[in-house]
């Protein structure tokens, strides 16, 4: 076991305006937790000054780190924001905090399943989706049917952006990952099945955020297009 218990790990690109008071909830929250912490902003190439306001919130708080790489895609910043953690659970957290940071217990051992990795879901029992549009509600419905027949059977929701990792579920996944865009979390979790890692989803309150970076029918037609990807990788070997 290692001296951190809890990696917060953020992907951040252009989110300059919104980190500030989702830091200092993180802040707020952690700080009265019985367990060391730490706070990883993997920050995708911001243009918005980004980087220099997790420097300035760590300069006070102490906990909280950025670390800055080439603009890849979500993906990319999450992948190498988990290797760069220590903890022994690693904690995926979307920077908007559209799930209420208390909730987190819920994913972590004193209240989740035993698992490998631990979904906070929109779909299973005891979820509450608040304020999103019905648009939105059935483009996500749609895609988590191709992402479930192509990827992932049996998992409700793969794209809610919190779940957590134990260390060695970490380090075994996020080295196999290629996918740089949205499509990641399928492939992490695809994987996870793959290489008989246990999966449990969990009931969240998410709360829709009209200032998410998601463009359903873009971004829907990409992840498609890499759900193809994934299937094709594993049949010709490409994961190892």
């Amino acid at each position: 076991m290692s001296s951190c218990y809890l990696s917060v790990v953020i992907p951040a690109y252009n989110e300059a305006r919104r980190l500030p008071e989702s830091l200092a909830t993180l802040n707020d929250y952690l700080t009265g937790r019985p367990y060391t912490w730490e706070v990883i902003v993997a920050n995708d190439g911001s243009e918005d000054g980004t980087e220099a306001v997790v420097k300035e919130f760590g300069s006070v708080h102490g906990g909280f780190h950025v670390h800055t790489f080439l603009h890849l895609g979500k993906g990319a910043a999450v992948k190498q924001g988990m290797l760069a953690a220590s903890g022994d659970y690693r904690f995926l957290c979307d920077a908007d905090l559209s799930m209420p940071i208390e909730l987190l217990d819920r994913l972590l051992p004193s209240d989740a399943p035993v698992a490998d990795v631990v979904i906070g879901s929109r779909e299973a029992t005891g979820a509450r989706r608040i304020g999103e549009p019905l648009g939105r509600r059935f483009m996500g419905r749609v895609f988590n049917v191709f992402t479930r027949l192509m990827a992932t059977p049996g998992i409700a929701d793969t794209q809610c952006g919190f779940k957590v990792f134990t260390a060695q579920a970490a380090n075994t996944l996020f080295p196999l990952q290629t996918l740089d865009g949205f499509a990641f979390d399928a492939e992490v979790l695809f994987l996870a099945r793959k290489r008989g890692l246990k999966v449990a989803e969990v009931g969240i309150d998410w709360h829709y955020r009209s200032e998410s970076k998601v463009r359903p029918i873009r971004d829907g037609w990409r992840t498609f297009r890499d759900l193809v990807l994934i299937r094709w990788r594993w049949i010709s070997g490409k994961y190892g």
